[in-house]
């Protein structure tokens, strides 16, 4: 008797489990050290082995406006939303993403004095590995590319403004490079 209702209780107990730890959120440092990227992602369980993604990266500053030499900036703001795949479950292990992403971008002055801005849109692809270090805390390591279409204009400088040249043209560039906390609740 005892052993019937404890398995009824689990038995129904069992949809009410399936929706633990169903969502995170997540920051990626490295982003961080990329000129104090701010960025935030967001996910959601849909299936055993699937999330969906939202994540968001912006980029205001600018260092050294108005000295000529030394002004340099990475500003942007990035929108991208996909899927995640686990082999295993989701938020544990090996993964793989795909994602569309748009970027506004305005970046020069780092390596040389040239500067573009424009749009971007695409696709995005990546992989990586979630350790969990407890119950709700995860560490994440990844790498992403992504490819797609842009328009721009280039400038000679970050604060003179002569143009040196615009167009729209196909790309492939790295996306990310991941090492985030995430939070899983």
């Amino acid at each position: 008797m005892k052993a019937r209702l404890i398995i009824t209780l689990i038995l129904a107990a069992m949809p009410l489990m399936t929706f633990a730890q169903n969502w995170s959120v997540s920051t990626n440092l490295v982003d961080y050290a990329s000129l104090g990227t701010l960025n935030i992602e967001a996910s959601a369980g849909i299936a055993r082995r699937m999330t969906a993604v939202a994540s968001v990266r912006v980029n205001p500053w600018t260092f050294h406006k108005g000295d000529y030499d030394r002004q340099m900036q990475n500003r942007h703001q990035t929108y991208a939303a996909g899927i995640r795949y686990w082999p295993w479950h989701i938020y544990s292990g090996w993964w793989i993403s795909g994602m569309v992403q748009y970027q506004e971008y305005n970046r020069g002055g780092i390596i040389s004095q040239r500067t573009e801005e424009g749009d971007a849109y695409g696709l995005s692809v990546g992989g990586g590995y979630s350790l969990m270090l407890h119950e709700h805390l995860n560490l994440d390591f990844g790498l992403g590319l992504w490819g797609g279409q842009k328009t721009y204009v280039t400038y000679a400088c970050p604060s003179c403004g002569k143009i040196t040249g615009k167009g729209s043209k196909w790309f492939l560039a790295p996306n990310e490079i991941r090492v985030s906390i995430a939070y899983i609740f």
